[in-house]
């Protein structure tokens, strides 16, 4: 595991896409957290929803760092070095 995210470069000023998570949006389903791609700005749900969608997501496209999309929350998690790091 990398001591700092080796992806920096990855990280965008990503507009989400949507206020929910997309997927599950289209499904009708509902999730537990929600979680933002800096890449792209695609809103997924947390692995603690059932459906996954936002490591479906990092599978799908190899974008690498996502932040939380929890108010009051500016934590980041990069998929590859796997490690959680905080905004400045």
């Amino acid at each position: 595991m990398a001591e700092a995210c080796t992806h920096i470069e990855h990280i965008h000023p990503a507009k989400p896409k949507s206020r929910g998570c997309e997927e599950c949006l289209k499904m009708g389903d509902t999730w537990l957290h929600l979680r933002l791609c800096l890449s792209c700005g695609h809103v997924g749900c947390c692995d603690s929803s059932k459906n996954k969608h936002a490591t479906k997501h990092f599978h799908a496209t190899d974008h690498p760092v996502i932040r939380s999309f929890e108010p009051g929350e500016n934590w980041m998690w990069c998929y590859v070095d796997e490690l959680m790091f905080e905004e400045d």
